[in-house]
């Protein structure tokens, strides 16, 4: 049976592909589920002009991230943490304080695209990857600096 699928299906195939899969799994899972139509000629028609549309709002979504990428290369957050002996970090800095502190300076980054291999547990400069689109990553400077002591 032919059909035409909507989302992108993992080891099946993307949005908006035409593919010929066996009849029992196009009628018990990808329609019911709505990941895919019949592949008629007015299914056809339709789905080429969103198509095009989806391909349209890629390309400025694309631009969009491009150019957060280049606004974000200047910016950089200062973390202030308490520390302990030898500067040991009491906790971490993760993605979510990070996002926290983006979005104090007005970039609103969801935790999920900010990508660190592991949380940051010493002071330091680090540079940190943002994932923006699947083929844009923008880099934000992020500075681990001790909590200054209000002791006298």
């Amino acid at each position: 049976m032919e059909v035409i699928l909507q989302k992108d299906v993992d080891r099946l195939g993307k949005a908006f592909e035409m593919i010929k899969v066996k009849e029992g799994y196009a009628l018990n899972y990808l329609l019911p589920r709505k990941l895919a139509v019949i592949a008629t000629a007015g299914a056809k028609a339709r789905i080429e002009a969103d198509k095009k549309a989806h391909d349209r709002k890629e390309i400025t979504r694309k631009r969009d991230a491009a150019a957060l990428a280049k606004k974000l290369e200047d910016v950089s957050v200062t973390i202030t943490v308490k520390v302990g002996e030898a500067d040991q970090l009491y906790g971490s800095v993760t993605t979510q304080t990070i996002a926290d502190r983006l979005a104090a300076e007005g970039h609103q980054i969801a935790k999920k695209d900010i990508l660190l291999e592991e949380p940051i547990r010493s002071l330091g400069v680090y540079n940190v990857k943002i994932n923006l689109h699947s083929d844009i990553v923008g880099e934000v400077k992020v500075w681990v600096v001790k909590e200054e002591s209000t002791e006298a």
